[in-house]
């Protein structure tokens, strides 16, 4: 799969100029999006492969490795509790779990910037880029998951609140994807006092231009978790290996 060149400026015009790369870099790829492949279980049922989605604007290919190898990738992150279980599945084996594959995630902090990169953003432009919080990789185990703790993600102009996912087999691109919040529960969670000074995201799912058509299968599952008193996602990806 062909990496997108990513538009990059430095426009100081006040107000969306700022955003402008973000958003073109955040289209969805129309020229990957082919007829889906599907398996069937044992069961009986189908399943299909998750939809392809842009790795952009800021995938930090160059630093992954053991670094981010890890289970908590909070790095001190301020913000709700989340709890992300993410299992694989092959729809070429029979709608299997698929053990020993690599996941590798990432998504902005609770105010809408990513590690790795300058970003602007409601609290003006902060150099992130010797930094690697809200990024990290696992390998399934027997059960096809991987689990990782962090924090809510926060929102950026442009884009309802999401986590990047790309999954690997033997150092091998299979898929990369997104996975998409409830709007109820986002809208929840940027009413609590942590979030409150961004204010709410006024996109939704049915509105993001990279969510709105794949919606059935990059919607997680998210519940509140009282104990933490943040919540827990879980998600389902299928890949064809």
């Amino acid at each position: 799969m062909e990496r997108k060149e990513f538009l990059r400026n430095t426009a100081s015009v006040i107000g969306l100029t700022p955003f402008l790369p973000v958003l073109a870099a955040c289209r969805k790829n129309s020229d990957t999006d082919t007829a889906a492949e599907t398996g069937t279980g044992a069961d009986g049922e189908t399943c299909t492969v998750t939809d392809t989605e842009t790795d952009g604007p800021y995938p930090l290919y160059n630093s992954r490795g053991s670094s981010i190898q890890r289970t908590d990738i909070t790095d001190g992150k301020t913000g709700l509790p989340l709890a992300v279980t993410i299992v694989i599945r092959n729809v070429k084996d029979s709608c299997n779990v698929v053990a020993d594959a690599r996941v590798d995630i990432w998504h902005c902090d609770k105010d809408g910037y990513y590690s790795g990169y300058t970003n602007s953003g409601y609290l003006g432009t902060q150099n992130n880029s010797a930094l690697v919080f809200c990024r990290g990789l696992q390998y399934t185990d027997a059960n096809g998951q991987v689990k990782f703790t962090s924090i809510y993600p926060g929102w950026y102009q442009g884009r309802v609140t999401h986590i990047h996912a790309q999954v690997y087999i033997n150092n091998s691109l299979k898929l990369t994807t997104q996975i998409a919040f409830p709007d109820a529960i986002n809208t929840a969670v940027y009413n609590t006092s942590l979030y409150a000074a961004h204010g709410q995201n006024s996109l939704t799912n049915a509105g993001d231009n990279i969510i709105m058509d794949s919606l059935d299968n990059e919607l997680a599952t998210v519940t509140a978790n009282s104990a933490t008193g943040g919540y827990d996602l879980t998600h389902t990806i299928y890949i064809s290996a």
